[in-house]
């Protein structure tokens, strides 16, 4: 059986990513593992360490606590959306969030993680996008991010984002068998900077590849390449969004950070990062 790993704070925005969790876990025959990661509180004061004791056992209660108020809750949303028969079980660690990540995803075998990309305030963990992008770059699972105004809608178009080059065959065979499974069209955007650009040597074998599929190849000539793909999303009724989370790039160098991580503070539809 396939694994997905929901790492939550509890927060609406948490909550709201649950539900793509659980519709994920029904296409694919999945089970879920939900995960709450806490930390201990920072020292304050010189004498910190006599109190040790006390505050580990307070911190632990604390987050016990909520961690048994908040599991109902994801159970309510399982049966609500007619999903209660999904296999979830829930882990409550206090560590750093990345690396517990990294560590269940390897212990379990994970194969996808569903997380939202903004989160709450107040008593709960504040769960930034910044925190989905680290994710997206240390975790070796297909990330499934959902933004936070995200409202689930069934996956029948995917956009995969691409240069139209061997490299990224292997991340669209994945693409491929999710849209099979969700039956979903896909649309591959190749963004070409330069109108003088040398000619893709790849792009025949990539007709050859989607021959007789349920997909579509698009080649745009600009150099606003954000602002293509946003257009592109929204003309085309776009519910997700996959591709590859590039390490040093012409998409690093031209945002500074990859163009899967910025879209995921812009486009409020999901995306899914999967790694070369």
């Amino acid at each position: 059986m396939k694994k997905i790993l929901f790492p939550t704070d509890f927060s609406d925005v948490s909550n709201n990513a649950f539900i793509y969790a659980l519709k994920l876990a029904e296409m694919i025959h999945a089970e879920i593992i939900t995960l709450h990661v806490y930390q201990m509180l920072q020292p304050k004061f010189a004498d910190f360490s006599a109190y040790l004791y006390e505050v580990y056992e307070v911190t632990e209660l604390s987050n016990f606590e909520n961690y048994r108020d908040e599991v109902p809750v994801l159970r309510n949303i399982a049966e609500k959306n007619s999903l209660g028969h999904i296999k979830t079980s829930h882990v409550l660690v206090m560590g750093n969030f990345i690396h517990e990540i990294q560590n269940l995803t390897q212990e379990e075998n994970i194969d996808f993680v569903v997380m939202g990309t903004k989160g709450a305030t107040g008593l709960k963990e504040t769960f930034l996008g910044t925190v989905t992008t680290k994710v997206m770059d240390d975790v070796k699972a297909i990330v499934f991010a959902i933004p936070a105004h995200c409202q689930y809608q069934p996956i029948k178009r995917i956009l995969f984002v691409t240069q139209f080059k061997p490299n990224d065959f292997k991340a669209f065979k994945k693409v491929m068998e999710l849209a099979h499974l969700f039956q979903a069209h896909i649309d591959c955007l190749y963004v070409q900077q330069h109108q003088h650009e040398a000619k893709n040597d790849f792009a025949d074998d990539w007709k050859t590849i989607v021959e007789k599929q349920d997909v579509t190849l698009h080649t745009i000539v600009s150099n606003d390449v954000e602002r293509i793909i946003l257009n592109f999303i929204e003309l085309n009724k776009i519910n997700t969004i996959a591709m590859l989370v590039y390490h040093r790039n012409f998409f690093e160098k031209l945002f500074q950070i990859s163009l899967s991580k910025k879209l995921a503070f812009h486009a409020d539809v999901p995306i899914l990062a999967i790694h070369e």
